[in-house]
């Protein structure tokens, strides 16, 4: 079961990472993604928004870039770290104009280590579906940093993406977590 598991997220991460090389007029899209992000991050946290500390990402592989969202936020704003193979993510400040340096999966991270723990996280992938399930690269990064910040309290995960990166399913398992809202370039969906 587990084998055959892995070969349907296989086979549905090689659909949807040409599905999002695909978009027409990214640019375009990424504005308007971010535009959607700001407006659901204000409308949420309301007059708080500048005391929660948002994680956001370095984009990479075609993802959605969430820095303009990150820049634009009044508060503390941090970007995912690897530490290593199995663990949760760990979450250093990050500053527009602050240094950064290649990390792991040559994902940029800053050079500068000054560990935050996030109220909202931006998450990126390659898939995700109406019910709150992402796909992303298969290392579980994401579902164990976010298992383990539910275990602490309330924590919001805001999937990021393309809406050409919708999937009638998303395939999952008791390990995978589900997003609490997704943002694309058309709006806010909420998992049914």
């Amino acid at each position: 079961m587990a084998d055959s598991l892995a070969q349907e997220k296989q086979g549905l991460r090689k659909v949807m990472a040409a599905a999002r090389a695909g978009v027409i007029n990214a640019a375009v899209a990424t504005a308007q993604a971010n535009a959607h992000l700001i407006q659901f991050l204000t409308q949420h946290y309301g007059a708080s928004l500048p005391h929660v500390t948002l994680s956001g990402y370095m984009a990479m592989r075609g993802e959605l870039d969430p820095s303009a969202t990150m820049t634009a936020h009044a508060g503390p704003v941090c970007v995912p770290v690897v530490r290593s193979a199995g663990q949760a993510l760990e979450f250093h400040r990050w500053t527009p104009d602050g240094v950064m340096v290649p990390g792991a999966f040559k994902a940029l991270v800053p050079a500068q280590s000054d560990p935050l723990v996030p109220d909202a996280l931006i998450v990126p992938m390659l898939a995700f579906d109406r019910s709150g399930y992402r796909l992303g690269y298969g290392g579980g990064f994401y579902d164990r940093t976010l298992a383990q910040l539910r275990a602490q309290g309330r924590v919001l995960a805001i999937g990021f993406a393309f809406a050409e990166q919708l999937s009638d399913r998303v395939p999952y398992d008791h390990r995978d977590q589900r997003l609490d809202a997704v943002v694309t370039q058309n709006g806010v969906l909420w998992p049914e």
